[in-house]
């Protein structure tokens, strides 16, 4: 028992709660692609799409910039700007929802599901907003456990909701929607009773950090819109430029990319509101550290995993999706996207450190730099191999002029280098397998 208190911490449990989300988002997305027509499918997908689309511009606008200002703080600094964001929240969602009936209004088209969309989607945006609040504080007070809760109730409670309708043959694109609605509104309903959302505190909003939270908010969401489109743009240059079946072969390296985002995911929701925390004492040397250990960690720790995902490429791709892609050009994308796997860490925590020591804007032109070189790189790349390879190589150039920019933007506000990025986390990774092999080793003696 007390060995397994030791191995659940923020750290497990932060990983548990970035893994649940896509594992089960995969699994809801498999049955809906079995069990809905091939036309309520793509509009689910479609609605998906644009949801996702509004969620990143809510995310981006209020989460980074919450957790800066919340984390580390007094009861009365944290409640004001809890009850800033939740009254940004709702100009945001009554922004979205007013764009949102001039659709309605102005929609002459004749597919129903479409209807549908226009008519839910301001109400799903709506009751997803105490979800959200409550994901974001709780992250900035660290409290991974309630986080993963969370997650697994949203999450669980929709995976179930749809096996239902599959069971009682009522699997089609109005009872999905339906479904998402009612459990975001199950999930709302938790977080607010449960405290976590802390929604009360909206009568201790200031204009003072309404203002605060806005200012940082206008680049933030610059830089989650930009994100998006970044890892958005190759598919559409694809599907511009090439058949459609070749989509497919690009897609399936992309999505097993998500095996090397979750534990990145992870870290970087127990760093960011460590960093916020130790911005707000302008403990700026204990920043830089958090900023190497963690990205170092990472960066050492994925070496092994790239090389084994390189040389095995072709047998991961032929169990996880079939053998007619077996012999495709996913096995080779996916060994190029093995050699800019390693930057990820580096650029991404580079990203949201210049986001925690307030400078914002240079987050934001970091990935328009990526955002244009990757462009501009399939382009290049289409024209020069006249095949999917560019389009792939292309994403090196865009990962290192990320990395280069956002190593340049923090050497003028923080002391490190690239070696200290590689040696902390030589020497963290080494120290914590050390810890975790002796408290093995303790327990298998304590059984003989």
């Amino acid at each position: 028992m007390g060995f397994l208190k030791k191995v659940i911490n923020k750290h497990t449990l932060s990983l548990a709660s970035n893994a649940i989300m896509p594992v089960l988002g995969m699994a809801i997305l498999s049955l809906m692609a079995r069990y809905l027509s091939k036309p309520d499918f793509g509009d689910y997908i479609f609605f998906l799409i644009i949801f996702t689309l509004a969620d990143t511009f809510r995310t981006g606008f209020l989460q980074t910039s919450l957790i800066k200002y919340y984390a580390g703080t007094d009861a009365k600094t944290a409640g004001n700007f809890a009850g800033s964001a939740w009254y940004l929240g709702f100009i945001i969602v009554l922004t979205f929802g007013i764009g949102n009936l001039l659709f309605y209004f102005f929609y002459f088209g004749v597919n129903p599901n479409m209807l549908v969309i226009l008519k839910w989607f301001s109400l799903i945006y709506f009751v997803t907003l105490p979800t959200a609040m409550a994901t974001w504080i709780l992250q900035a007070e660290e409290r991974f456990d309630k986080l993963f809760l969370i997650q697994l109730i949203n999450q669980g409670g929709f995976f179930i909701m749809v096996l239902l309708l599959i069971l009682f043959q009522r699997a089609n694109f109005q009872n999905a929607i339906y479904c998402y609605f009612f459990n975001n509104v199950i999930t709302s309903i938790i977080t607010i009773s449960a405290g976590w959302s802390k929604i009360k505190s909206i009568n201790s909003k200031s204009w003072a950090s309404v203002k605060e939270l806005a200012h940082f908010g206008k680049y933030s969401v610059g830089t989650s819109i930009s994100s998006y489109l970044l890892r958005s743009s190759d598919t559409f240059i694809i599907k511009l430029m090439f058949k459609s079946e070749l989509l497919a072969v690009y897609y399936i390296p992309q999505r097993l990319m998500e095996i090397f985002e979750i534990p990145l995911r992870a870290f970087i929701s127990t760093a960011l509101p460590v960093m916020s925390a130790a911005v707000n004492r302008d403990d700026k040397k204990y920043v830089s550290y958090i900023m190497k250990k963690y990205a170092g960690m990472l960066t050492i720790a994925l070496i092994p995993i790239a090389v084994v995902s390189f040389i095995a490429a072709d047998l991961v791709i032929g169990l996880l999706f079939g053998g007619k892609y077996l012999h495709s050009d996913a096995g080779n994308i996916f060994r190029i996207f093995m050699c800019f796997v390693m930057l990820l860490p580096i650029d991404r925590f580079f990203g949201i450190t210049l986001d925690i020591i307030n400078k914002p804007h240079l987050n934001m032109i970091k990935v328009f730099i990526m955002l244009t070189v990757n462009v501009t790189g399939d382009f290049l790349g289409i024209f020069i191999f006249h095949s999917l390879y560019g389009v792939a190589i292309a994403s090196i150039f865009t990962f290192f002029s990320g990395a280069i920019f956002g190593y340049w933007a923090l050497k003028k506000n923080l002391q490190f280098s690239i070696g200290d990025i590689f040696k902390l986390g030589y020497l963290e990774l080494k120290e914590l397998l050390g810890i975790l092999y002796q408290k093995l080793r303790k327990k298998e003696l304590g059984q003989n």
